[in-house]
């Protein structure tokens, strides 16, 4: 089923923000967390290192795996609200 031009901007639309969301809250979390917040977030322990370094090293890789499988679940609810959904 073929969409409109107003259904294929909306859904271009959403989509571009549902990536830059994700992008936000990766850059958030590798940049922010791994790299600016690191010192201050040396000064708690996480399963005995120090939290900063955690993120530095693995937090933010963990996060972005958790992001992608996000972002796959909100593109099928997306492709199913415009009806572009396989079958």
């Amino acid at each position: 089923m073929s969409m409109s031009e107003g259904q294929a901007q909306a859904y271009w639309q959403e989509n571009i923000r549902t990536i830059l969301g994700y992008m936000a809250i990766w850059f958030v979390v590798s940049y922010g967390c791994g790299i600016l917040l690191v010192d201050v977030l040396n000064n708690i322990q996480f399963f005995g290192f120090k939290l900063g370094f955690w993120f530095a090293q693995n937090g933010s890789i963990y996060c972005f795996l958790a992001l992608i499988l996000l972002y796959a679940r909100s593109m099928n609810k997306l492709d199913e609200k415009y009806d572009v959904h396989e079958e």
